[in-house]
């Protein structure tokens, strides 16, 4: 006890036979940053409570090292400063236990027997520095916050690595004939330099083709994607163009634009027929003469492909006088359609393990899976807003979703009450084949209001053939409907 009696009394403010405050003291305006300080000699705790209080540093106590790990399971901490010798549970037990409650944390140990075997042990098992008493307040700051910006940088690179992540797996999903035909167009115009035009509904993932044709186009420049329909009319030219100093109101720097962002790279353009005819013909001459001239500035050289995209019909555009004709002829030089999400109903069940996946990670839910109920309807459901709005379905249905499956009730209503005999059914892999039959004749027949020729001249088959794969038994209309044919 001599060791830690000396340390209390070498610690600067420290109040001996004082108690412990709170478990959580914080100054006001305290930063975010919490340290939790595990002694078992009050006087350490008091003192070092009161020297983190005073640097804005918000610190949580506790005596021992059980303490100490039941409260950092009811708060976040970003460094813990413990003692290395207590009874019960020692500094490096401690180091080790509190790996698995918050194994973010940074441990730094207060040690009177401070040796490099201590230190290389410490270290081993995951703590991040250890200082040596008795304490020097400036040092054992320095420390704690040196441990904190650590904290704090792994952090960010974790929360950086996780969205890079979110983003690659923002992926093309699917392989549907409607879909790897716009694939094989994307692959091939991406090793040309040629303009490309991207077309398709809202919601389709036009800007995913223009990033697969960028990347596999082996520009080292970078993909500038832009959003035209967002952009207030009075910015656009100046957003694309850029613009100098004292251009005009508020232009009070230099300002490069989207264009010499993509210098070498992609310029992506989306909502393209939503330009106005005066950037329109600015535009036209950056494609023509390969020179733009921003706001004010003089006449600079471009060098980049351009990929327009568009949910209108240029060519009514054109007609209209809405958009120039000879604007549209550049763009059109190799148009990819990104087909809409009900011409390619049977990507739809892997497009929604697609998302289950992304969202579930996410949002820590991992393992979820749909419900077959609750796939027949996203199939049967016409999707109007595509493949965006069945992304916001799946999210919406992962967050507000109580269990491992997530059924029916967590789908909106409109999709809910989706009529299954839309035209589309679906089935696990290693359906007998019996059963999808069956199954098939089913819908048709539900399709058809009973219509049993009818239903037989849809799937290309006899009534007969109908009344032997259901059998009689089950349906005693279909003897009287087999005999007439």
């Amino acid at each position: 006890m001599s060791d830690k009696s000396a340390s209390a009394n070498a610690a600067p403010g420290s109040e001996p036979g004082a108690e412990p405050g709170p478990a959580i003291a914080s100054a006001a305006g305290a930063e975010t940053t919490t340290v939790l300080v595990v002694d078992d000699e009050r006087a350490n705790l008091t003192s070092l409570e009161k020297i983190f209080r005073r640097e804005g540093i918000r610190a949580l106590t506790a005596p021992d090292g059980r303490a100490a790990l039941a409260i950092c399971r009811q708060h976040r901490v970003h460094v813990v400063l413990t003692d290395l010798m207590m009874p019960g549970m020692s500094g490096i037990d401690l180091v080790r236990t509190l790996k698995t409650v918050q194994p973010d944390a940074e441990v730094v140990l207060m040690t009177a027997y401070g040796t490099i075997e201590t230190a290389v042990e410490a270290m081993r098992e995951g703590a991040y520095d250890f200082v040596e008493k008795p304490l020097k307040r400036m040092q054992i700051v320095k420390t704690v916050r040196k441990a904190a910006e650590r904290h704090q940088l792994v952090a960010e690179n974790r929360t950086l690595r996780r969205e890079l992540s979110m983003l690659k797996s923002r992926s093309i999903v699917g392989s549907a004939p409607s879909l790897r035909r716009a694939l094989d167009v994307a692959r091939t115009a991406a090793t040309s330099s040629a303009t490309v035009l991207v077309l398709g509904e809202s919601g389709t993932g036009k800007e995913l083709l223009a990033r697969l044709i960028h990347d596999e186009s082996g520009r080292k420049g970078a993909f500038v994607g832009v959003n035209l329909a967002a952009l207030p009319e009075t910015i656009v030219e100046s957003e694309l163009f850029g613009h100098e100093k004292g251009a005009f109101t508020g232009a009070i720097a230099r300002r490069e634009g989207r264009i010499a962002q993509a210098e070498g790279g992609t310029l992506f353009l989306d909502e393209i027929g939503e330009l106005s005819h005066a950037v329109q013909v600015k535009l036209l001459r950056v494609i023509q003469e390969g020179e733009y001239e921003p706001v004010g500035g003089r006449s600079r050289k471009a060098s980049f492909r351009l990929i327009a995209a568009t949910n209108r019909d240029l060519d009514a555009a054109v007609k209209a006088g809405d958009f120039r004709e000879d604007l549209y002829y550049r763009l059109h030089v190799i148009a990819v359609t990104s087909p809409p999400l009900r011409d390619r109903r049977d990507d739809i069940p892997l497009l929604a393990d697609h998302f289950l996946d992304l969202y579930g990670r996410k949002n820590g839910k991992s393992g979820l899976r749909l419900a077959p109920e609750a796939l027949e309807r996203l199939v049967a459901y016409g999707w109007p807003g595509n493949v965006r709005e069945l992304e916001n379905v799946i999210e919406r249905a992962v967050v507000l979703g109580r269990g491992p499956e997530l059924g029916v009730q967590d789908l909106p209503e409109s999709i809910a009450e989706a009529v299954l005999c839309s035209g589309a059914l679906t089935f696990p892999i290693g359906t007998p084949l019996a059963e999808i039959e069956r199954r098939t004749i089913q819908a048709t027949l539900e399709h058809t209001a009973g219509d049993k020729q009818l239903a037989a001249q849809l799937l290309g088959i006899s009534a007969r053939t109908i009344y032997r794969k259901l059998g009689a038994e089950r349906d005693p209309t279909l003897a009287t409907t087999a005999a007439e044919a």
